[in-house]
C-alpha cells in the first residue's frame, strides 16, 4: 500500500467529514459498485423467492440476513480503487467467491447484528485479523470514534425503511382501483395466497433499494476506518516527510553549494565594534528623555491623573458586614464562610433563586394534576350538570339530492324498488341497475345517515359502507357497485342471474315501506 498513490487527500478529519468522504467515494465509483451489487444480489433474491414462494416474509428475512456477505464485494472494489487499481466488472465478480470464505460463520451469527459492522469489516477483510488480535485492533480503532459507525447503521436502517416505503407508495398508486377495492384485512395480513405475487414484488423493491444504499453504507464505514488509521499512524505526517524528501533530493546540489559558502573562512576581522556601557539600551523605568519638554516621569504622572478621572475610574463606597481581623493568619472555618456568604449574598442567593423556580414549577404541576384528578373523579356529575345546559344544536347539513348525476331523493324512487327494477330489466338493463344503485344511495343517505357528498367516488362510498360494520350490506353494495360500473363505464350488460341476485338481496336488506 503506497500512500502517495491514494486518489483522495490523506489528512485527519472529523468522523462526520469522513462520512462525507465515503459518500463521495461511492459516487465516484457508483456505476461499478451498483452493477456488481445487482449482479450478485438479484439472482440470489430470485432463487430465494422461488424456493420460498409460499413464504414471502421468510424469503425477505433470509435475503436481509445475508447482507454481510454482499458487503464484502464493495469493500474489495473500494480498497483497490483508493490506490489507483480499480478492478473492472469481470475481475470484481471473479474475486467475490474468494471473499466469502474468511470468517463466514461469525459474520452470519454473533456478529450479524453489530451496529459497527461497516467499520469492523476492513479489519476482518483487509487486515485479515481474527480472534483476540481482531478484538484488540477494534478496541484501539474505536477508542475515540465508536459512535459514528453506530449512528451510521442507525441512520442507514431508517433510510432503507423510508426509501422502501416510498417505493411501496409508488407501487400502490400504480395499482388499478378495482384491484385495491378488493383488498381486505386477510389480504393485508398475508393470509391469502392470491396476493403472493404482490408481496414478492414489494420484496423486490427492497432489493432495489439496497442496490443504491448499501455501496454508500460500505464506503462510509471504510472511510471511517481510513480516517481512524490516519489519526493513529500519522499518515499525513508520513506523506509530508516524503514530499519534503523529494524536494530536498531535487534541490541537493544547491543546498550543498549554500552550505559550502556559509562555512567559507573569513579573510579579515569583523567590522562591527562591541557596544559600550554608555550606549547600552536603558530599561523603561530608567530616567531618560530628561532634556526634553516632556520627561518620562511627567508623562507617568499625567497618565495616572487621567486614569483617576471619570469615566476611566468610577469610585464607589460599599458598606457590608464582615468579621473582624483575626490574630492568627489561619483561614476562617466553614461556619464563618457560610455566615459571610449569607451577609454578602452572591452565588448562594442565586442557588436559592434557582431552587425557588424549581419549586414553583413543581407546585404548578401539582395543581394541574389536582385539577385533572378532580375532573376525572366527578366526571359523571359534570356530565349530568352539562346535559342540563341547553347548548345550541349543531345544524345538520341537508342530504344532497344528486350523486354521480343520479337523483337520490326519496320522492323520485318507486315504492317497490325491486319489482320496478325487475320490470325495467327486460327493456333497459342500464335503467334497472341505475334504479337499484339510486335506491342504495338514498337508503345510505336517509336511513343510515351516511355523510355522503357529491364529490365522493364509488370507492369512497364503499369505504363508508364498510365503516357501518354490516357484512350483508357491504357485500350487497360491493356487488351492486361492480355491476353498475361495468354497465355505466364498460357498457357490459349483466345476465338475468345477476338481476335475480340483486333484487333478492335488496328485498333481504330493505323492508319495503310505502312512501308518501
Amino acid at each position: 500500500m503506497q500512500l502517495s498513490d491514494a486518489s483522495v487527500s490523506i489528512r485527519p478529519r472529523s468522523p462526520w467529514e469522513a462520512l462525507d468522504l465515503g459518500t463521495l467515494l461511492a459516487r465516484r465509483h457508483a456505476k461499478l459498485l451498483m452493477t456488481t451489487w445487482a449482479a450478485v444480489t438479484l439472482p440470489l433474491f430470485g432463487l430465494i423467492s422461488l424456493l420460498l414462494w409460499q413464504h414471502p416474509s421468510l424469503a425477505l428475512l433470509l435475503f436481509w440476513w445475508l447482507k454481510p456477505l454482499y458487503e464484502r464485494l464493495p469493500l474489495h472494489i473500494l480498497s483497490k480503487a483508493l490506490f489507483g487499481e480499480t478492478p473492472d466488472f469481470r475481475e470484481s465478480l471473479r474475486a467475490f467467491p474468494g471473499l466469502l470464505r474468511p470468517q463466514l460463520l461469525a459474520s452470519l451469527t454473533w456478529r450479524r447484528l453489530s451496529t459497527t459492522r461497516s467499520f469492523d469489516l476492513p479489519v476482518q477483510q483487509l487486515e485479515g485479523l481474527d480472534g483476540k488480535a481482531r478484538k484488540q485492533r477494534l478496541l484501539t480503532l474505536s477508542l475515540r470514534s465508536g459512535r459514528a459507525p453506530s449512528w451510521l447503521t442507525v441512520v442507514g436502517v431508517h433510510l432503507e425503511g423510508a426509501l422502501w416505503l416510498g417505493l411501496l407508495g409508488v407501487l400502490y398508486f400504480l395499482l388499478p382501483a378495482q384491484l385495491v377495492q378488493r383488498w381486505n384485512w386477510e389480504d393485508l395480513l398475508g393470509l391469502s395466497a392470491e396476493w403472493l405475487w404482490l408481496e414478492h414484488l414489494s420484496n423486490l423493491l427492497y432489493a432495489l433499494v439496497l442496490i443504491v444504499w448499501e455501496p454508500i453504507y460500505v464506503a462510509c464505514g471504510f472511510s471511517l476506518y481510513l480516517n481512524r488509521r490516519t489519526h493513529l499512524e500519522a499518515w499525513d505526517i508520513e506523506l509530508a516527510f516524503r514530499r519534503l524528501r523529494q524536494r530536498l533530493l531535487s534541490a541537493a546540489p544547491a543546498v550543498l553549494l549554500a552550505c559550502g559558502l556559509l562555512f567559507w573562512p573569513a579573510a579579515h576581522d569583523a567590522w562591527a565594534a562591541a557596544p559600550t556601557a554608555d550606549t547600552a539600551q536603558q530599561g523603561p523605568e530608567s530616567e531618560r528623555l530628561l532634556n526634553q519638554p516632556l520627561t518620562s516621569e511627567t508623562a507617568r504622572e499625567r497618565i495616572d491623573a487621567l486614569l483617576d478621572q471619570p469615566p476611566f475610574q468610577h469610585r464607589e463606597t460599599v458598606t457590608r458586614w464582615r468579621f473582624g481581623a483575626q490574630d492568627s493568619p489561619q483561614e476562617p472555618g466553614a461556619l464563618a464562610r457560610l455566615l459571610e456568604r449569607l451577609l454578602q449574598g452572591g452565588s448562594l442567593w442565586e442557588s436559592l433563586e434557582s431552587l425557588a423556580q424549581a419549586l414553583e414549577v413543581l407546585l404548578w404541576t401539582a395543581l394541574a394534576l389536582l385539577v385533572a384528578l378532580l375532573l376525572w373523579r366527578y366526571r359523571d356529575w359534570l356530565q349530568t350538570f352539562g346535559s342540563r345546559i341547553q347548548l345550541p344544536a349543531r345544524r345538520r347539513q341537508p342530504a344532497p339530492a344528486q350523486l354521480f348525476g343520479l337523483d337520490v331523493a326519496p320522492e323520485s324512487l318507486p315504492n317497490d324498488v325491486a319489482s320496478e327494477a325487475e320490470r325495467l330489466w327486460q327493456q333497459d338493463p342500464r335503467a334497472s341497475l341505475a334504479l337499484l344503485y339510486r335506491g342504495l344511495l338514498s337508503r345510505l343517505l336517509h336511513d343510515f345517515q351516511l355523510p355522503l357528498k357529491a364529490a365522493h367516488t364509488e370507492g369512497e362510498v364503499l369505504a363508508r359502507v364498510r365503516q357501518l360494520q354490516r357484512e350483508p350490506l357491504s357485500r350487497f353494495a360491493e356487488q351492486l357497485t361492480q355491476h353498475w360500473q361495468h354497465q355505466a363505464y364498460g357498457h357490459r350488460n349483466a345476465e338475468d342471474v345477476v338481476r335475480d341476485e340483486l333484487c333478492a338481496g335488496w328485498r333481504a336488506l330493505f323492508a319495503e315501506e310505502s312512501r308518501p
